[in-house]
């Protein structure tokens, strides 16, 4: 597995992340994500400035064509099955961060109830769960994600451990955050387009 396409795409992902950012999300340790970042750098496929990355018009292209050779070995009438399982699962995940925070459909969420909020950790709990064999079918269609079911749990982890933030917290690598990524990369696989799953109801 070619580390090329895991960095550029969590470079796309993430918009300008950090070195460690990428490495989390790509799975890679430091040894094989240095050669790979600098040689991303010196072929002008990603610009670096002050520890960020960021794709250039190259980066793009070259990882456009890296995504449609992936696709092109993927059994796509399997995938559309599984990923109609994943949709409800996506309208279950919706709905609990729209619950975390706003309560009774109109008042958002101050977190000074515990118990509430505690409601809805379980319910997270339980999503976690019932997801996990879904999780492991996607990860079978494209070695690349194989950092996701990580991810996921150690964003719970932290949840359940009371630092609640890390349920869709904006720029840490919070469970919405994980989730809004596997289904970019869903997206990609299926040939699907954002536009196509925000006009069908389905964007985070």
């Amino acid at each position: 597995m070619s580390s090329e396409m895991r960095v550029l795409q969590a470079i796309r992902l993430k918009g300008r992340p950090s070195g460690a950012d990428i490495a989390l999300a790509a799975g890679l340790d430091a040894a094989s994500l240095g050669p790979t970042l600098r040689k991303l750098v010196r072929a002008e496929q990603c610009t670096e400035i002050g520890g960020r990355y960021k794709l250039t018009a190259a980066g793009r292209e070259r990882l456009t064509g890296l995504l449609t050779n992936e696709r092109s070995g993927v059994d796509q009438y399997a995938l559309a099955e599984v990923y109609q399982r994943f949709d409800t699962h996506n309208t279950a995940f919706k709905q609990i961060v729209t619950d975390w925070q706003i309560k009774d459909g109109a008042t958002p969420n101050d977190h000074a109830d515990a118990d509430y909020d505690g409601k809805i950790v379980d319910r997270l709990t339980g999503l976690h769960d019932e997801f996990r064999s879904v999780l492991a079918e996607i990860v079978g269609f494209a070695p690349r994600l194989a950092p996701y079911p990580d991810r996921f749990a150690a964003a719970l982890a932290k949840i359940q451990a009371g630092e609640h933030s890390w349920l869709a917290r904006p720029m840490v690598d919070s469970y919405h955050t994980v989730w809004f990524e596997l289904h970019e990369d869903l997206i990609g696989l299926t040939g699907r387009t954002r536009a196509d799953e925000a006009s069908a109801g389905r964007a985070e």
